[in-house]
């Protein structure tokens, strides 16, 4: 085995020993940095959640971060940062901190924004206002649209309209803490644009529509009549073609959405004559606005009524409806299955 052996020179000798004692020097505080930053965090024996508040530091979130006794030296977490170029680049949310991470894995959490999420789903069927209180009871969402009125929001929201209802899609969104009711109004209004665009562009020809936003309108009446899927064809199909034969579209889930907090539960024969924009036993055509959220298959069914010679349906009562050509079928039916169903 072979040693370093030193020069002789006395000059030389010296210069080596200070090379020597500096890379000593350099290379032991380079060697407890790396073994700092590729440690697990040994303060944690199970998982827990810190929120970066927006507008933090970064060295306001690792002197935050050591206080909660969770990174032990702050000050090699922030040289680690600037080393990579991202001390300015950390993310606005909520992390959840694992056993066995170590703060170079941190860091990059932080800089990829790999926050919390969280999920909403907004069910078909729903009014705006139920879509809305839904957001509202999450307190992870900021609440930014609690004293605006519906004109407001839909201004908010860039649409043509001073009513919003119907204009979210319903489906799952996933979000972080401190996003916003109208971040999230906005998004779901932004895929219900582009379901529909695309619907639109592939619709059945010749349909009795001047525009989407009135198949839209039907989309949330075929929504709120049924819940089996396998009618919403049909049913579309007898709202075009009273629509194109000039008679009224008789929708009782129409009449409930214009009576609004009257509604009891019951339609009464005094419901049905009134005149409201909604009540379309009273008025011709579409109501001004969809009624509800429709969901892809009314939206599909809509724009794709299924062909029979049905004008008419009938609930049965468990869910599914009896369809007729003539009022005479219809009138039978109804004897048959709501008139029966009220005896009982």
């Amino acid at each position: 085995m072979k040693f370093l052996t030193l020069p002789a020179d006395p000059l030389i000798r010296k210069c080596v020993i200070a090379v020597l004692i500096l890379l000593l020097l350099v290379s032991i505080p380079l060697l407890f940095s790396l073994r700092f930053l590729h440690s697990p965090v040994t303060t944690l024996h199970e998982s827990i959640t810190f929120e970066v508040a927006a507008g933090s530091s970064l060295s306001r979130v690792s002197l935050d971060l050591n206080q909660a006794g969770y990174l032990r030296y702050p000050l090699l977490f922030n040289l680690l940062a600037k080393w990579r170029g991202v001390e300015d680049a950390i993310k606005t949310g909520e992390y959840e901190l694992i056993p066995g991470l170590t703060p170079a894995q941190l860091l990059t959490q932080l800089v990829r924004g790999d926050s919390l999420q969280y999920r909403i789903t907004l069910i078909e069927g729903w009014t705006f206002r139920q879509a809305l209180d839904a957001i509202w009871q999450s307190d992870k969402i900021e609440k930014q649209l609690q004293s605006r009125s519906m004109a407001e929001i839909a201004n908010l929201l860039s649409l043509d309209v001073d009513n919003p209802e119907g204009l979210l899609f319903p489906d799952t969104y996933f979000y972080t803490a401190g996003t916003s009711d109208i971040q999230l109004l906005q998004r779901a209004s932004d895929r219900l644009e582009h379901v529909l665009a695309t619907a639109w562009e592939t619709r059945l020809g010749a349909l009795p529509y001047a525009s989407s936003y009135q198949a839209l309108t039907l989309a949330s009446i075929i929504e709120k009549e049924s819940a089996v899927g396998a009618e919403r064809g049909h049913i579309a199909g007898v709202f075009v073609r009273r629509l194109e034969l000039g008679m009224r579209l008789q929708s009782d889930p129409t009449v409930i959405y214009g009576m609004g907090e009257s509604y009891g539960g019951t339609i009464r024969s005094a419901d049905l004559s009134r005149v409201t924009p909604y009540n379309t036993y009273r008025i011709d055509g579409l109501p001004p606005t969809p009624i509800a959220l429709p969901s892809m298959e009314s939206i599909h069914a809509s724009l794709n009524p299924l062909p029979s010679g049905y004008l008419y349906f009938v609930a049965k009562g468990d869910g599914g409806h009896i369809f007729s050509s003539t009022l005479e079928e219809h009138n039978e039916a109804v004897n048959r299955y709501q008139r029966q169903s009220a005896v009982q």
